[in-house]
């Protein structure tokens, strides 16, 4: 991880990370800007992704600032038939250009490695959001290719399907 980030477990600081990334120019690959209500039922699906262990998300923390300058984290879905991760990630764009997204991205993975079981962790940014495609790569995931995709659901996009062998990250258990 970046020297400058450190991880911390999702809580009610989240809220106004949200409510901070809740921008256009934040949203514009997200399906757009989102309601007070959409935000708190994220979170709540959040900490139950938390609660019922399929997965984990992190506040994204750089020395010196106070408060989260981002988040990333993993969660369980079925994609193609098999149970995958996947992953997410936001920076907020006072922080973009600085590797902070990869740093976190690749802690994130080497957290979900270090637990074990699944194989793979699948990203799917929508293929024109150029910097988060190269956060994929930059984080060493293989590119599988495009993929439809629902973001939010009811939004069809057309993403990358990016794979993340955990088994090749030196923090599987031996």
């Amino acid at each position: 991880m970046g020297a400058d980030i450190r991880l911390e477990p999702w809580d009610k600081r989240a809220l106004e990370l949200e409510r901070a990334a809740n921008v256009p120019e934040m949203k514009v690959h997200l399906g757009g800007v989102e309601s007070e209500q959409a935000m708190l039922d994220r979170h709540e699906r959040i900490l139950a992704i938390e609660r019922d262990d399929k997965g984990r998300m992190f506040l994204v923390m750089l020395a010196g600032e106070p408060d989260p300058v981002g988040s990333v984290g993993y969660w369980e879905r079925e994609w193609k038939g098999e149970k995958v991760y996947e992953t997410g990630w936001k920076v907020l764009p006072a922080f973009q250009g600085r590797g902070l997204a990869v740093a976190a991205t690749v802690a994130a993975v080497s957290h979900a490695a270090a637990r074990g079981g699944l194989r793979w962790v699948h990203a799917y940014p929508k293929v024109s959001n150029e910097p988060s495609n190269a956060v994929c790569r930059k984080a060493g995931f293989v590119l599988l290719g495009e993929s439809e995709f629902e973001y939010p659901p009811g939004n069809p996009i057309v993403s990358n399907d990016w794979r993340y062998d955990l088994r090749a990250d030196p923090a599987w258990p031996a």
